[in-house]
């Protein structure tokens, strides 16, 4: 009984003693708590070790997976890194250290050489059930594990688990679902070009020309949809038949042909001709042609093409199959023999046609082109033309002595007149005819046309044409008047004379007409050229008579000489003296004796007011209307004011009448101005008048 006491107070000292120290365990902790952990609320305080540590009858490890479920999914079936781990991966705290502090990381490279792992960067993801190959050897953890070196995870986060091996968890689809197999079915970790074919007997072996291949030169995306791998629209349920992938170069007519010939579809008629072992389409196992298939083919081996070898229409040495079988008709005869027209007609009306629209298919001579036809050309043939030869205006070209001549030149012979004629006119019509619009053949047609150049036809305008408006006296008379006739046509066959060889350069008027004012009226004279548009005689005179003047005549403005008063009232021939008959300039009457008054007039003055070129100015002192006919101021116009003592004087007081040249004349000069000239001297001794020279 005693000893069973005894026991019992042992087993309770032993009890006591074990709580007293596990609850001296929580308050004394052997180090702080590391980042990721010690963030945690609910890991910290002084009596919480066994949230961590399992408690009294728990364990590191039970505590650990109560927080890390996915490690505890990779335990019970033995995946990912802790699945392989075996016995390690009972003693958590052997890679993951802890109660060193935040600054120390719960994941370091002792963990991952605790667990096998040389080096973080080498480790083998066959481990983990996902190979590395190709591309993905050689890329950095953080790539695809983006938390892989992040000290702190962020919660809700994973350093290195929670990714799938699919590849579409890294990589964009480009298929977007459509494709029901697996991506390794058909590309390698190497790169997304490298596509296997295995199973391809099951539509189309591979072999031939097919073999090879890379995928996506038969299934792109611009190919049929139903076999588009690229374009994510493949059944992968389909075949095909040869039209579907390659275009064929034949006619419609010559595939239809050829399958009705062997009795299959248009489709698959291909392999009459092109075997599938063939490597390319030109195979030296490619058959020739039957006369049967030739004739489909649109172009029958008739004769004289029934004996001929393929070679001799077409040539082996092309390459492109367009360039070897063009697709002829019987009648292209240009399409193998040489165009003796060097391509002439290759372009304008008519393009597109055969030898045969102009010649014979059995000989070039004589050919039918014929008037008809040339309508169709540049130029029609009208007129004097329809009488030549071809060759007067189609002629052979220029080619060195020795060479012998090509083709005669027919397209691009200008339609123009002058490509052909001369121009008989030496360009004078250029300036007039620059502002209209040319014929279609060129200006000669503006007056003649294809019958004759002789003649320029009814309507010729003149003033249009030349510059010069045959209106009045002009009218009246005929061509030759102005253009003399040659005895012999000149180098341009021209027999009509040019006004210049008789009359010399146009000058106006006076190309023909001698100027009967002696030049007058031109502008050397300070007179204008023109007047209201009109120039030279025109000024003043019209065509239908030099003596109609429908404007009248300014004598002032014209002459300087302006008729008022008396000179108003007088007649023409009062100063232009009327001839017996015309001057040799034409004149009828003559020239007016002067512009100054002495010219008409007798001086009643005997020459007392002449300057020192005898010369004397009447207007000074007299007008030409009545009323104003003297118009002599004594106070201003002479050397002697009058003043108010003389103005009461008559004239004859001072100026007296005297007798000079045999005429009676008032005297004005000399007189003296001197009072004594007059009264004497103041002594009253009365001097003698002694005229003074003024």
């Amino acid at each position: 009984m005693r000893s069973r006491t005894q026991f019992l107070i042992a087993f309770c000292s032993a009890l006591i003693v074990t709580l007293v120290a596990v609850s001296d365990m929580g308050r004394t902790s052997p180090g702080g708590l590391s980042a990721v952990h010690g963030h945690v609320p609910e890991l910290g305080g002084r009596n919480d070790c066994s949230t961590c540590h399992g408690g009294l009858f728990g364990s590191l490890k039970e505590a650990c997976l109560e927080c890390h479920a996915p490690i505890e999914a990779q335990l019970a079936d033995g995946s990912g890194l802790h699945g392989t781990l075996g016995a390690r991966a009972e003693q958590c705290g052997l890679c993951h250290a802890e109660h060193h502090g935040a600054a120390a990381p719960i994941v370091h490279a002792q963990s991952f050489a605790l667990a096998g792992v040389g080096k973080r960067d080498a480790f083998d993801h066959a481990l983990v059930g996902f190979v590395l190959d190709g591309a993905h050897v050689g890329l950095d953890c953080t790539t695809c594990h983006l938390q892989a070196d992040v000290p702190v995870l962020p919660a809700g986060t994973q350093r290195f688990l929670g990714l799938e091996r699919d590849c579409a968890s890294c990589h964009e689809d480009s298929h977007e679902g459509a494709m029901q197999i697996a991506c390794a079915s058909c590309h390698g970790q190497e790169t997304w070009d490298g596509l296997a074919s295995l199973g391809h007997e099951r539509f189309l072996p591979l072999v031939g020309g097919h073999g090879g291949l890379e995928c996506a030169t038969c299934h792109a995306a611009d190919g049929p949809q139903a076999l588009d791998l690229l374009g994510r629209r493949a059944t992968r349920d389909e075949a095909r038949d040869c039209a579907a992938c390659h275009e064929s170069p034949h006619t419609q007519g010559f595939a239809a042909g050829t399958a009705e010939l062997a009795a299959l579809p248009p489709g698959q008629a291909c392999v009459t001709c092109h075997a599938a072992e063939h490597e390319t389409f030109r195979d030296e196992g490619l058959a020739a042609l039957t006369a049967e298939q030739h004739a489909v083919s649109g172009f029958p081996l008739d004769a004289p093409h029934d004996a001929l070898a393929c070679a001799a229409c077409h040539d082996p040495e092309r390459k492109r199959f367009q360039r070897r079988f063009p697709g002829r008709a019987p009648e292209q005869c240009s399409a193998c023999h040489e165009d003796v027209h060097a391509g002439e007609f290759a372009e304008g009306p008519f393009a597109g046609q055969e030898c045969t629209a102009c010649h014979d298919p059995l000989a070039f001579e004589p050919h039918a082109f014929d008037a008809e036809e040339h309508a169709r050309a540049a130029l029609p043939l009208e007129g004097a033309h329809l009488e030549l030869a071809c060759e007067a205006c189609h002629a052979l070209p220029e080619v060195p002595a020795g060479t012998e001549p090509g083709p005669r030149t027919f397209r691009g012979t200008s339609s123009a007149c002058d490509a052909c004629h001369a121009d008989a006119h030496a360009g004078f019509f250029a300036p007039f005819l620059a502002d209209l619009a040319a014929p279609a053949h060129g200006e000669c047609a503006h007056c003649h046309d294809a019958a004759s150049f002789v003649g320029a036809g009814e309507g010729f305008d003149h003033a249009g044409f030349t510059g010069f408006p045959v209106l009045g006296a002009h009218a009246e008379g005929d061509c030759t008047l102005c253009h003399l006739p040659r005895g012999a046509p000149d180098e341009a066959q021209r027999v009509f004379g040019r006004v210049e060889e008789r009359f010399g350069a146009f000058q106006g008027c006076v190309t023909c007409h001698a100027d009967p004012h002696g030049g007058r009226f031109e502008p050397d004279f300070g007179l204008p050229a023109e007047v209201e548009g009109r120039a030279d005689c025109a000024r003043c005179h019209v065509e239908s008579s030099w003596r109609a003047l429908p404007r009248g005549f300014d004598h002032g403005f014209w002459t300087g000489f302006t008729l008022s008063g008396a000179h108003a009232a007088a007649r023409c021939a009062d100063c232009h003296e009327p001839h017996a008959g015309p001057s040799t300039l034409g004149r009828t009457a003559a020239e007016a004796p002067g512009a100054g008054c002495a010219a008409c007039h007798d001086d009643p003055h005997a020459g007392q007011f002449a300057d020192e070129f005898g010369r004397t100015a009447c207007a000074r002192c007299h007008a030409s209307e009545p009323q104003d006919f003297l118009a002599f101021d004594h106070e201003s116009d002479a050397r002697f004011a009058l003043g108010e003592a003389h103005r009461a004087l008559a004239c004859d007081a001072c100026h007296p009448t005297t007798t000079r040249s045999g005429l009676a004349v008032v005297h004005f000069r000399p007189l003296g101005t001197e009072c004594r000239d007059c009264h004497g001297d103041h002594a009253g001794v009365e001097l003698r008048r002694t005229p003074r020279k003024r």
